[in-house]
């Protein structure tokens, strides 16, 4: 399994979707997703991302620090880290909030909005990804906003006439639609992450950027791969035909960590990602992310995550 389907897996990536919306122009509004929006189908996230997909239609999107965008119909607006943006056919006028525009749900349907001036249309279906504190390490490389035209991706004709027809019937309250267009949802983020990897310019550095790297991103699949592996820099080297010096140099420079700092750091993740949704004790999990004591996991994890894992899992099942 390569790293990137590896992070993937970790992270628990759920998609969800909560707003069924129709604008009329003129209409500008502008926020963001709140986390409780989210429970109805996860536990609180410790990440959001927040999207927009356009049944039909078309509006700019634009984040507080300028950049901006056009979408139209076919197309999914994401925003990788939640920011509040403004977003609308007029985004010259002032905002509405909104929160304050959200009617509630009738029975097995989704919220929804009616708002605007009366003119041409765009219909709407906002939803989120979310995912637990594993998500940071993939969603520190993704911009603000991304655009991603579903028609253009592999079987995306038939992608988008599904996200189309699950968004009509949602809005008519069939519950089954919602769960089809969450895993399309889910899909959707994957494509998004992989278009933007391989449009990285080469000078680019980060963890998203050592994937695409022949070398680290050997490296990278072998470690997550091989977690309770006691690997040391010389071997790891050694795999990906290197020198010591100049792999762990090249590892550093492009992921932000030397090898072994990277390890500990994602056996950690490995390891909160199975307290929070495994029945594991904490001595089985140890043993599954490379330690061969207890003891040993439990210091290693107070120091990359602030408490002990007991703490931790119970704070994370109540959340």
């Amino acid at each position: 399994m390569d790293a990137l389907s590896d992070v993937l897996r970790v992270v628990g990536l759920t998609g969800g979707v909560f707003v069924d919306a129709e604008f009329t122009d003129p209409w500008v509004v502008s926020g963001k997703v709140d986390p409780n929006s989210c429970r109805p189908f996860m536990a609180l996230p410790e990440y959001v991302i927040g999207f927009h997909y356009v049944v039909e239609g078309g509006f700019d999107v634009c984040l507080e620090d300028g950049r901006r965008a056009h979408v139209g119909a076919g197309d999914v607006v994401m925003l990788p880290h939640n920011d509040l943006h403004k977003y609308g056919s007029a985004l010259d006028r002032p905002a509405r909030p909104v929160d304050e525009l959200i009617e509630p749900a009738p029975d097995f349907g989704m919220r929804r909005i009616s708002y605007g001036g009366g003119g041409a249309k765009t219909h709407l279906v906002c939803g989120f990804f979310g995912g637990g504190p594993e998500m940071g390490l993939l969603l520190s490389g993704l911009p603000g906003l991304m655009v991603i035209n579903v028609v253009e991706m592999r079987g995306g004709d038939w992608l988008s006439r599904s996200f189309t027809y699950a968004a009509q019937t949602m809005a008519e309250g069939d519950p089954g639609a919602a769960t089809v267009m969450a895993k399309m949802s889910e899909l959707l983020f994957v494509e998004a992450v992989r278009r933007h990897l391989a449009d990285l310019p080469p000078e680019q550095t980060g963890w998203l950027a050592g994937l695409r790297d022949p070398v680290i991103g050997r490296a990278l699949s072998l470690l997550h791969a091989r977690v309770t592996r006691h690997w040391t820099a010389e071997e790891l080297a050694v795999e990906v035909n290197m020198s010591r010096s100049a792999f762990a140099e090249r590892f550093t420079a492009l992921i932000g960590a030397p090898p072994m700092r990277y390890l500990t750091n994602w056996r950690m993740q490995v390891a909160a990602s199975k307290l929070r949704d495994t029945r594991q004790n904490i001595a089985q999990i140890a043993f599954d992310v490379g330690y061969e004591s207890e003891a040993a996991f439990t210091r290693a994890f107070r120091r990359e995550m602030g408490q002990p894992p007991a703490a931790w899992r119970r704070q994370a099942q109540t959340a």
